[in-house]
């Protein structure tokens, strides 16, 4: 079964501790390199913004730099937090984008603003904005469709692009946009599992076949922390929870080093909130990694599976990426 289901990354161009910005963003680089070596499909990029530790802030800036160092690799926004911009700007972004790398370009929209009240203000946007977020799409969808006679407002680039829209969410709401404007949705299991079920259920049941889309298509985004051994990936994996921990307590989220233990960094609750925001997190070694994938792809008719990686070492989540990959080639024989 897996060696059908397409995997690919979402990328939140997490900054190393002792780092820089400008290693991260190369690293990233080469991590998306790395993967379309390797088969994957799609590489994704988050929009964070007045966070330190994420370098995501300028979303279509980095799909550029992605797209400019690959060839094959979809790339692609996971996504556009939609309140925070005009649509006409996004559509704008995303036309020149794909004219300059044709058939290659995804545009993932967000309804959350993905921020706080403080930044969201400083993006210029109106408290309002999320409750606009389906007439906004509706308006997206019509600045990168082809022009039309007497058409006042115009993309240009934009128009004529019809740059592949997908609606991501945490909740109920996008998937039931979703399924009635037959676009492909992707759910936000990396960080908010709790109503995977529910959503991608209404999502597949409530689907409407359109110009864009016959049948629901449905990408699961999930973390996965994968190495040679079970121990080596826990070990690994606690890097994600200080990483998560920091998110919690409102600190910078970079990212540190893995430890022997959490014991200490943590109390009881802190601990099962990380869970909680961690629980479909797929970690151990590739037979482990492959069991969960094949469960879940089984159970919820997942047509393609992306994931998060948040290793601290470069090599290793390139290292990570070949188990994966390796997942698909040993289902296959």
């Amino acid at each position: 079964m897996l060696d059908k289901i397409p995997f690919s990354l979402l990328e939140l161009a997490s900054v190393r501790e002792c780092s820089t910005i400008g290693e991260t963003l190369q690293n990233s680089l080469c991590y998306a390199q790395a993967a379309e070596k390797l088969g994957f499909k799609r590489f994704w990029l988050a929009e964070h913004h007045n966070m330190e530790g994420i370098a995501s802030s300028a979303t279509a800036v980095l799909i550029a730099h992605i797209a400019s160092g690959t060839t094959s690799l979809r790339v692609g926004s996971g996504g556009i937090m939609l309140p925070n911009h005009p649509p006409l700007v996004i559509a704008e972004q995303f036309g020149t984008l794909a004219s300059l790398y044709p058939d290659r370009i995804d545009l993932g929209l967000g309804r959350a603003p993905g921020t706080d009240p403080v930044t969201s203000r400083a993006l210029r946007r109106d408290n309002l904005a999320a409750d606009q977020f389906p007439a906004e799409v509706s308006l997206l969808q019509q600045l990168l469709a082809p022009l039309r006679p007497g058409q006042n407002l115009k993309a240009i680039p934009g128009a004529g692009t019809q740059v592949p829209i997908w609606l991501l969410g945490s909740s109920l709401f996008s998937a039931q946009l979703a399924a009635k404007r037959g676009l492909p949705y992707a759910f936000a299991g990396h960080f908010a599992p709790r109503l995977m079920r529910d959503a991608v259920r209404i999502y597949q049941t409530q689907f409407q076949p359109s110009i864009h889309l016959a049948e629901p298509y449905v990408i699961l985004g999930m973390p996965v922390i994968v190495a040679e051994t079970e121990t080596e990936a826990r070990y690994l994996a606690t890097t994600s929870h200080q990483r998560i921990l920091a998110l919690l307590r409102g600190e910078a989220l970079w990212l540190k080093p893995p430890v022997d233990s959490m014991d200490g960094l943590w109390n009881i609750e802190e601990e099962l909130h990380v869970r909680e925001f961690l629980g479909l997190a797929a970690v151990g070694a590739p037979d482990q990694i492959k069991i969960k994938l094949e469960n879940l792809a089984s159970e919820l008719h997942i047509n393609e599976f992306m994931f998060t990686n948040d290793m601290y070492d470069p090599a290793l989540r390139i290292k990570a990426l070949e188990l994966l990959a390796n997942i698909k080639k040993d289902v296959g024989q």
